[in-house]
């Protein structure tokens, strides 16, 4: 019981570290709903539903967010400039491990004519700033190397010259003796090795950000060649933190959302996964979008990494 009051003690500490932080900055702190009649389509996250029932305007399905991304990114093309959100997200069938759980704690921010690279030190001072004392894991600056050089350095594989499945899976199989199925699509053998040889050479005392991840890996982040402008942080085996500079094309915008529904629904039908709604009107809000960076960090991570625990569930007062 002690235990468990002084961690609600360190999370109001660290909340409170959060919003000095991001109020002196000039953010405005936004609160957008968790229930959503459609959804960011988005094929590798299983999806929560409820039913929403009313005598006079009838049923329908509702979905619990897995991010506040996709009503930020409505304030922001309204004119709400910068803006940060701590919330609850929820994702199905997810491990529930040590840094796994299906309900969890997101802080999310927007910075408006921000990139990717201006958004990696504003989180470096961001994670300094509002750390709890005694941690020293933000101390130590962050090494920052590219996937494509971090691969390379950890396998000796070179992802430019292994741009399509059949040749990444060739040398996964020749030079580093895995064992990779004959019709795996290029992104999951890659996440394979990402897994097995990068994340687990990753120091468990300081961080690592990395930068531009391969094409093939889609989402709505700008393109540059064979990478997309993204980073995500890491310190050990747990990912903290990700990063887009965002794009901001209608057209590219509405192209991802039917590409990835489509990929939703076939990988989705004939089971008893969610099927969530996708909003068709959701990339009109691009027409008047500036130029900005989002960040998603997991705050139960934060805090389990800055209170030196090995669990998540030793982060919350009540565990699945």
């Amino acid at each position: 019981m002690a235990q468990k009051k002084n961690i609600a003690e360190l999370r109001r500490r660290l909340y409170a570290n959060i919003r000095s932080f991001f109020d002196k900055n000039g953010y405005l702190e936004v609160e957008t709903p968790i229930l959503s009649s459609a959804l960011i389509p988005e094929p590798t996250i299983d999806n929560f539903s409820t039913m929403f029932m009313n005598e006079f305007l009838g049923s329908r399905e509702l979905y619990l967010l897995p991010s506040p991304e996709l009503y930020m990114k409505k304030l922001i093309a309204e004119g709400y400039g910068s803006i940060y959100q701590i919330s609850k997200c929820f994702r199905n069938a997810e491990q529930v491990g040590r840094i796994h759980s299906p309900e969890f704690s997101m802080l999310e921010y927007y910075t408006t004519g921000f990139d990717e690279k201006d958004s990696i030190a504003l989180t470096i001072r961001f994670l300094r700033e509002t750390a709890l004392e005694d941690c020293g894991i933000f101390e130590r600056e962050p090494e920052i190397i590219s996937v494509r050089d971090a691969v390379l350095k950890c396998t000796g594989l070179d992802l430019d010259l292994l741009q399509n499945a059949s040749d990444l899976r060739s040398e996964a199989v020749s030079k580093l003796f895995m064992n990779i199925p004959s019709a795996e699509p290029w992104e999951d053998t890659f996440n394979r090795i990402f897994c097995t040889f990068v994340e687990t050479a990753v120091p468990e005392n300081h961080a690592v950000i990395f930068t531009d991840y391969p094409a093939q890996i889609n989402c709505l982040a700008l393109q540059n060649g064979n990478y997309r402008r993204r980073w995500e942080m890491y310190v050990g085996t747990t990912e903290l933190a990700n990063c887009y500079a965002e794009e901001t094309s209608v057209q590219k915008v509405r192209d991802y959302f039917n590409e990835e529904y489509r990929a939703l629904v076939s990988a989705r039908s004939g089971t008893e996964k969610v099927i969530p709604d996708s909003d068709p009107t959701y990339a009109n809000i691009f027409e008047n979008f500036p130029a900005c960076s989002g960040v998603a960090m997991g705050l139960d991570r934060l805090l389990m990494l800055e209170a030196g625990l090995h669990d998540i569930k030793d982060t919350l007062l009540f565990s699945m």
